[in-house]
């Protein structure tokens, strides 16, 4: 009775999907393919992201090209007529977005804007205002510089940024109680699809373009240095806007690609964790029933 017994015990095969004998943390089949299934949802999720991001990015870096202009022309303006005496009261316009998954394209304003915080040889005051265009760069500035956020603006770029969203935005600082002698925006510089870094625009106020040499060499009325310098503001918050968006896109298709990428490896990995698993399985299988069968 005691051999019989044995030997039905011995015949039974193991459940399917069990793990091998002595493998007793080894992930079982079954969680093996369900992982598996998960990972293979995910690079669907993210070959499909990188695909509209390259889409997006193609409209957005022709209206970068045209956005540009708009920064040129401020440029020459300013180069004509710099200010006199250097600003220590500067505000801040950081450029971001609402959006996340584009790697670290956010950290880097907020990494440029803590650096000149940062820097004593510089003369910027340590409460200096700050503006954050995104929701992104905003929560990050929170933590560090808190108490220099006086103002900030959602739900801009969540497509090709217009030149109506940056006058508005300009129209909003200028109408604001902050206090500054110059503007600085913070914003990512488009260097090609694959790469891109931080930069600071600068932007003069209406009383910085009256004291210059530059314009104090004509006569003219006090409106025109006032709607120059809102319609300046505007343009440079425009420009930025446009690189930023170009930028984020970009950073945005690399991210899923190398998503993609990853997901594609792990697959790999799990398939043959699968297969190993299976073909253990079997063996083992084979190995009870051939024992039962050499028993009888």
């Amino acid at each position: 009775m005691l051999a019989r017994s044995t030997l039905r015990l011995a015949a039974q095969p193991p459940a399917l999907g069990a793990a091998p004998a002595g493998a007793r943390n080894m992930a079982t089949l079954r969680e093996i393919e369900l992982r598996l299934k998960s990972v293979r949802n995910i690079e669907k999720i993210t070959k499909s992201m990188k695909m509209i991001a390259s889409t997006k990015l193609n409209k957005a870096q022709r209206a970068m090209q045209a956005g540009k202009q708009y920064g040129v022309a401020n440029s020459e303006v300013f180069q004509h007529a710099p200010a006199e005496d250097p600003a220590k009261r500067k505000l801040f316009i950081v450029i971001s977005s609402d959006k996340g998954l584009c790697g670290g394209i956010h950290s880097s304003v907020t990494k440029a804007t803590r650096r000149i915080f940062a820097d004593t040889e510089s003369s910027v005051e340590s409460d200096s205002p700050i503006m954050v265009i995104g929701d992104k760069s905003k929560a990050q500035l929170s933590r560090a510089l808190g108490k220099n956020l006086v103002m900030s603006f959602n739900q801009i770029g969540r497509d090709i940024p217009t030149f109506a969203d940056a006058a508005g935005v300009a129209d909003l600082i200028i109408k604001s109680d902050v206090k500054y002698d110059s503007i600085a925006i913070v914003y990512n510089k488009f260097v090609s699809a694959i790469s891109y870094e931080s930069a600071v625009m600068e932007v003069e106020t209406e009383e910085a373009l009256k004291n210059s040499p530059g314009f104090k060499a004509y006569e003219m009325e006090e409106e025109v240095t006032k709607d120059l310098a809102e319609f300046a503001l505007a343009n440079a918050v425009y420009a930025a806007l446009v690189e930023g968006h170009a930028c984020e896109q970009s950073a945005r298709r690399n991210a899923m690609d190398n998503a993609s990428k990853n997901a594609s490896d792990m697959i790999g990995k799990l398939q043959m964790q699968y297969n190993r698993g299976r073909q253990a399985s079997i063996t083992n299988e084979l190995v009870d029933i051939i024992t039962g069968a050499s028993a009888l």
